[in-house]
């Protein structure tokens, strides 16, 4: 890496992450802002996979917000039985159905304070609607992104709101929702938390870990005399 500093990588990082990855893309089905504030509420200890095999049950029941407002919790919980935490999460379903028709008119707002303070929607979950219901740019940190972040060197920060703002000013805002998308893409299929697939990776030469992964299998060949 000729130069190391994270404001020349991570632009270079995105450009090759959006050429491996040009699907990149929110990977909850949804039509509309509530069904993906209900899709992402629902991903919580889950994956993306198993809420897709529900929701469609669940949004062709629940189509708006005035459903989820007068649910009944017993139906709501026989449907999210199968993504665990069904009592919670039937309770942050109805409890946003009562929010939104009590002060926005049954409509998904697009702030990031009025959507946190929905029933079971934290920063992460008000970012992703934002940024694929709405179109608003911004940087959603999950456990795969906020690996990937400190793996590559681009910030070592803790906590998901620091990863948030460090990132934030190495790339222009125009780009933050489609590096998120990709981060998390390459954290599933190639920088996985135990085993990273360095040697496959896009990205490895501008990754200091992936750099120093590479010589390790250099010098291993060589001692090996391949």
């Amino acid at each position: 890496m000729s130069d190391s500093s994270p404001a020349s990588r991570a632009p270079r990082i995105n450009e090759l992450l959006a050429q491996e990855y040009p699907d990149a893309e929110c990977e909850l089905d949804f039509s509309n802002p509530l069904e993906l504030l209900v899709a992402t509420v629902l991903s919580a200890q889950c994956t993306d996979a198993r809420v897709n095999q529900v929701t469609p049950e669940l949004f062709a029941k629940y189509p708006d917000a005035a459903h989820y407002a007068a649910a009944s919790r017993s139906d709501l919980e026989a449907i999210l039985r199968p993504l665990g935490f069904q009592r919670a999460k039937a309770g942050h379903l109805i409890g946003i159905g009562e929010k939104l028709m009590a002060d926005y008119g049954g409509e998904v707002p697009q702030g990031i304070k009025e959507l946190t303070e929905l029933p079971g929607v934290g920063r992460k979950t008000a970012l992703v609607v934002r940024g694929n219901a709405f179109g608003l740019p911004g940087l959603t940190v999950d456990t795969h992104f906020g690996r990937l972040m400190q793996r590559m060197g681009l910030s070592q920060s803790k906590t998901p709101l620091k990863i948030e703002k460090d990132i934030a000013e190495l790339l222009p805002e125009k780009e933050w929702t489609m590096f998120s998308h990709r981060i998390i893409f390459h954290g599933r299929r190639v920088c996985h938390s135990r085993k990273p697939e360095c040697e496959v990776c896009v990205v490895r030469k501008l990754c200091p870990t992936g750099d120093l992964a590479a010589q390790d299998v250099r010098e291993t060949d060589v001692r090996g005399g391949k």
